[in-house]
Parts: C-alpha cells; structure tokens; sequence
C-alpha cells in the first residue's frame, strides 16, 4: 500500500504552488492550457506553471517559443489586456474569472471593468470526416455580456506576429491582407524551404488569420506598437497594409482585426477569429526504387485554394461547435465511467495527441486528387523528430482506436508499404520512415535506423490484428501478409530470450532478457496465429499458437522473483521488477495467454512500491512514464489498483509544478518533467475506455505440434549457463533466416 505521508505531502505541495491561482479552474489548472493545437506546426498553448491568466503570458509553440498572439476589449473607451502580454499605454489588465477546459475546447471568461469576456479556443476533433479532420485550422471565439446590468460600449481586437512561420526570428517575412467577405492576413518567410525546419517550426507554407467581414471590422497591419496602440487610442483600425517587409524580429510586424460590438448588454453573438498554417506539399515519402512522392493534406480534395477552405471553416462554426460539444460529451462520459481523474486526463490528452498527426492523399497520373490513397503520417514531437516512429505510434495507438480505427490502418500503411517495396535491408520492422525528420518519411534503405527488433516486431502485428478485430476489414492482413509472417519469425528466435537491445522506452537505456520485451514478443507470435486464422492459413495457426503458449509456460519460470511476489525487469536479476504494461495487448487482443495469477501477483506488487506520482517504470530509475501507467490501469484487476496508477498521473497533470504540454515522462518523487512534452503518446491515456468499449473477434485456437521453439529442457528459472544456451539457440536459429518448419 502507499503510505499516507506521501499524500499528504503531496497536498500541501499542491496548495503551495498553486496559491497563485485566483480563478475557478475547471476540471482543473494543467500545466499549459491548450490554446490552437491542430498540427505539428499549428501548436500554440498558454504555459501555466503556477498559475498564469490568458494575459500574463504570451502563448507559446509546443517547444516554448513565443508565439505572438494579443487580445484587447475597449469597454467605454477604456482599453484592456486580455491576451498576451502586450503593454501599450493607457490600457488595463482584464481579470480572469474562470478557465474550463474540454477534449477539444478552452475557455476562459475574463472581466474588463463592466463587461466579462469569453474568448473560446476551439481545435476541432472530427476524427470520422477526413476532411474536416486534416484542415489545419484553430477557432477563437470571443463574445461579450455585461456584469453589472448597465449597457456598455464595447470593441473587441486580436492580432498575431510574424512568429508564427518560423523558429528563426532573423529571417525575413512578407504578408499581404485579402479583402471580401472574408478578410485574412496571410504571412510567409520570404525565402522558403521544402521541407525544412528550425527549432521544429518548418520553413515553408504561411499563417493564416481571418474573420467575417461584417459590420463595424477593420484591419491593419504593421509594427505591433503602432497597430495595438491605434486600436487602444481609437477603437479600431485604419484598413491599411504595412508593405516594409522585414524580419520577423524587425519592429515586430502583427496582423491585426477589431470589431465595435456597438452598445453591449446581454451576450453578444461571437466575434470570430481562425488561425492556421498551410504547407503545400505537406510529406515527402518514399515509394519503389528509391523515388519520393510529394503528399498533400488530404482537404485539397475538397477546396482549390486555401481561402474557400478559410471561408467554409469561418461559415461552419456553429455546426463545428455544436459536433464539439457532442464529441467532448460522450469522451467525458465514456471516461468518467472509470472515474472522474479518468475522464480529466482523458480530456487534457486528446487534442494534443491528434495534432501529431496529419492525413495525405497523393495526385494521380492525370492530377487529380487520389483520395484511394490516404496515408496518415506522424510527428515523434519532442524526442527524435522521426516519422510514424512505430514505437511511439504504438503507445498513441488506444486514441485512435477510439475516436476512427480507419485513422489506424491511415498510420500503419505507409509502414507497411514501405518495408513490402524491398528496400529496407532488416527482418525485423523498421523504427521510423524519417530518414532525417518530420515532415519527411524517406526511409532508410541503410538499415541504420535506431534498432528495437522486438519492440517494433511485436507493435506492428498487434496494432495489424488490433484494427482488424475492431473494424473487421482484413484488408491490411491480406496485402501484407508476408510481411507480419516475417517479423513473426523473427519473434520466435528472439523473444523468449530477448538479446541484450532497447525497448520504446530507449532512454532507459539497452538490457537483455527484458521481461516486458518477451511479453511484446509473445504476444505478437500469438496475434500471428489469430492473423493466419482469419486468413484461413491452418498450419501456421497451429505452429504459431503452441509456440507461443510453450515460450508463456517457460516465461513465467524465467521471470517470475523467486519469491513469488512479482515478475522481474530481467530474468535472473531477483530484486528488479518494472511495469508490465506489455500486457496489455494480451487483453486487447484477448490473445489469453497469461493467467489471471500473472496480473493479481502484479497488482498486488504495485502497490508496495508506488511513488507519491505513481510508480516507476522499473528498479533503475525514480521516473515514470504516464503512457504506460494508464496502460498497467488498464489491465489491473482490483479498483484500487487501478486507481493508485490514474490517481497519480492526475496528480502529475494537476500539481502546477510545471509548464509543458503534458509531458508522459516525469519524476514519480518530485512531479519533474524529464523533457518529453507535447507528444502523441498521450494518445495511450484512452487505453481503459478501448477495453471497455472493444469486442474483440479473436479467438482461441487449439494447440497443434510445436518446431522450432527452444529446447524445453530450458524450462525452469534459468541458470546464467541456461540462459546462454537460449540465446545461443536463438542465433542459431537466426542464422537459418528466422525460419521455422511448418
């Protein structure tokens, strides 16, 4: 059990750093509050720490750079701040009253003498409409009521700067403003390159920000001093367009809109903003023999040019808010079913992980868009850079299972296709397709990509098998059939006995006969069977299953403590153990190959060794990972348990000690952040809501002869000499191609 000390430590911790915090916080104040996060590059959050108001800080890129984005009401003549930290004289601060927050929603009201002030950022979530979904496009919404019964005169402004297009604020930008019924601002880098990115803002495409050209707008741009303060003075704007381009640094060129609302006493009806950033081609990726196909977001297919798209996204707002306020209903819903924690950290998780990802179709020959071929591509945000990293997909892989398994088979495809072309040199499945980075996906026809054979081996047919249960199109089963049948045989020479290599969480560092490696490994040989079932394929259904069911027998000697009490980090080392939050896929896939005793002892050992944040990833370090504590909740098989892992994760989301997009790696003594942020792994935070919410249609197949597998004589806890036997078994084995008889 953990202690109550910790705990209440933890409260006290609590309270003190968050005394700065003065408003209602609903469901409570996060480390950053997600602001416009839609795509790699369209990533703009409020970093909290402590405590912050929309108008104590600038908003920020996922990485911590500013982003320039200012917020301004005149309410009778006397200006207020209320976004960002612009000081123009003459003007007050608005006080903030309250945040919320929801899956796809932040909102903040603010008080400017007597009018309140709610400006609502809306990051749609349309999983299920392709189109929709691949728009990278962020709604802000602003209305405003009085607060004292009396009517008020009231103009609303809002502006963003030149940061938006580039990590490098020395280089050069230009702009132009377009007129109509709608009016936007649209600014680029003068000097563009495909591709390209510095301190993870890619260099090409432009920023977009648009209203409705109704009653009562203007617009400017220039100097952000000179634009604020005509605004502050005036109430609006002088429609005009600074045309001296320069650097993004150079008299801080913003692009800016206001809107006299006239005479304000109940709610005003909206004062629309959106903001987005548009590349075009948006992935380089590698086909056959070596050539590269240049990928566009897939809302091409619908509109000619990037203004209808602003255009019906801006004529769309009521339609996308009310689908939000749907979508963010039945996510609070489904996850409070577990607890209420469950569905705050549930809601805190989904935009961020989504944003990881973007949607492409590919021209066919006569250049119409091919909208048969979709690919889904994904951003590894904050640690390497790389392109659908399987590892990290993997872990992200619950959130897409629930809000559009299609969104799956999108990610896996350009994998698979890959690695079908013959060009990757590896038996087992590839890291990434990166090549160098996002946004390129160019291979690596070397074969030098970071090496995780198991872990990438078993991801790969447990997320195949997994859409195919959920969806029941076999489609990526049938095409790619060879392909699993591959890494299936590499699994069998190196997973009961794992060689001495890194798992996902490779910052931990290499270590041979990794419990939870052989767990992935076993699993996936499982899943094969139940593939090769589903294709009718019978020997290897027999072989695969007895195989797996024989390496699970002689896994629980091999990593079981001599005590009894828990399962080992790796066989042999008696006083290791980790999170086994492999398993997992055991349940997801209903694979049953480990008995209930396996889970109830881990449940049991859990909460021995938890952490006032929650329990550590295993023996060699205090840290954790918020990913693959969520995942071990998933799988435990008493309530208490489950809720000492989603407990502590929420106490990490809620403890203010930090002011990063929700970052999974962190300290389970302190709280500490160790540097991931923002990444698509959050994405695992649904795992409980996918097993609840999953039929699975696999079935348990009966056990047939067995070749191929380790000498059985092996069973038992292993001896050093033993172990060494395995593996050498194992490289035997590999020196025949990976190949078993059938």
């Amino acid at each position: 059990m953990v202690s109550v000390l910790p705990f209440t430590i933890f409260s006290l911790l609590y309270i003190s750093v968050n005394a700065a915090v003065t408003w209602t916080a609903t469901p409570f104040n996060p480390h950053a509050v997600p602001l416009a996060v839609r795509s790699p590059y369209l990533s703009a959050w409020l970093a909290q720490g402590s405590g912050t108001q929309l108008n104590d800080a600038w908003p920020t890129f996922w990485t911590g750079s500013t982003l320039g984005w200012a917020g301004y009401v005149r309410v009778d003549e006397t200006a207020y701040l209320f976004m960002g930290t612009s000081g123009v004289t003459g003007t007050q601060k608005a006080v903030q009253k309250s945040l919320n927050w929801t899956s796809s929603q932040s909102t903040f009201v603010m008080t400017a003498g007597g009018v309140d002030l709610t400006a609502n950022f809306l990051s749609p979530v349309d999983p299920t409409d392709l189109v929709s979904q691949s728009l990278p496009f962020s709604y802000l919404a602003v209305t405003a009521a009085s607060n004292d019964g009396k009517s008020h005169s009231v103009q609303v402004y809002s502006d963003i700067s030149a940061e938006w297009i580039s990590g490098d604020v020395a280089l050069t930008a230009n702009w132009n403003t377009s007129t109509g019924d709608v009016l936007t601002h649209r600014v680029q880098l003068a000097n563009q390159s495909t591709y390209a990115e510095v301190g993870d803002h890619v260099q090409y495409g432009s920023a977009y920000y648009s209203t409705l050209n109704a009653n009562g707008v203007t617009y400017q741009s220039g100097e952000d001093a000179v634009v604020r303060a005509q605004f502050v003075g005036n109430g609006a704007l002088l429609n005009t367009q600074d045309t001296t381009f320069r650097a993004v640094q150079d008299r801080w060129p913003v692009f800016g809109f206001a809107r006299d609302l006239g005479t304000v006493n109940a709610a005003t009806d909206a004062v629309l903003f959106s903001i987005g950033h548009v590349r075009d081609p948006a992935i380089k990726y590698i086909v056959a023999g070596g050539a590269t196909q240049d990928r566009s977001l897939y809302f091409w297919s619908q509109y000619g040019t990037v203004d209808e798209a602003i255009a019906d996204f801006l004529a769309d707002y009521g339609n996308a808010l009310s689908a939000a306020n749907t979508f963010d209903a039945k996510v609070q819903s489904d996850a409070s079913k577990v607890s209420a924690n469950y569905a705050d950290i549930v809601a805190l998780s989904i935009r961020q992980s989504l944003a990881a990802f973007e949607l492409t179709i590919s021209k066919a020959g006569d250049g119409s868009w091919n909208t048969s071929d979709v690919m889904m591509f994904m951003k590894e945000i904050s640690s390497d850079g790389n392109t659908n990293t399987v590892d990290v997909l993997y872990p992200a892989w619950p959130v897409l299972l629930y809000t559009n398994p299609e969104l799956g088979k999108y990610a896996l495809l350009p994998l698979l296709a890959y690695q079908t072309s013959g060009q990757y040199p590896n038996q087992w499945s590839v890291h990434d397709i990166a090549g160098a980075h996002y946004p390129q996906a160019i291979g690596h026809n070397d074969g030098k990509d970071e090496a995780m054979p198991v872990e990438e081996c078993g991801n790969m047919l447990i997320m195949a098998l997994s859409y195919t249960q959920k969806t029941g199109d076999q489609s990526l089963i049938k095409t790619y059939y060879s392909l699993l049948d591959q890494w299936t045989q590499f699994l069998i020479t190196d997973s009961l006995i794992p060689a001495d290599q890194l798992s996902t969480d490779d910052f931990a560092g290499t270590l041979a006969n990794q419990t939870n490696l052989a767990i992935k490994g076993i699993v996936g040989i499982k899943a094969m069977s139940m593939i090769a079932d589903l294709m009718g394929d019978s020997s290897r259904v027999n072989n695969y299953s007895s195989i797996a069911s024989s390496y699970v027998e002689q896994f629980t000697q091999f990593a079981t403590s001599t005590s009894g009490h828990h399962l080992t980090l790796a066989y042999g080392n008696e006083s290791s153990w980790s999170l086994a939050y492999n398993l997992y896929a055991d349940k997801l896939l209903n694979t049953q190959l480990f008995s209930d005793s396996v889970y109830q002892m881990q449940d049991s050992w859990y909460s021995n060794v938890g952490n006032t944040y929650g329990v550590p990833l295993d023996t060699r370090h205090t840290y954790t990972k918020s990913d693959w504590q969520i995942w071990t909740a998933a799988i435990s098989t008493t309530t208490q348990t489950r809720n000492l892992f989603i407990d502590s994760v929420h106490k990490y989301a809620s403890d203010g000690a930090d002011n990063i997009p929700f970052g999974d790696w962190y300290e389970t003594t302190t709280g500490q952040s160790e540097g991931f942020r923002a990444r698509p792994v959050v994405g695992g935070h649904l795992a409980l809501m996918v097993l609840n919410s999953t039929g699975t249609t696999g079935s348990s197949t009966p056990g047939g002869s067995t070749t191929g597998e380790p000498d059985a004589s092996g069973a038992g806890r292993p001896s050093p000499r033993n172990v060494a036997l395995l593996m050498l078994w194992s490289i035997i084995l590999g020196m025949f191609g990976f190949l078993v008889p059938l």
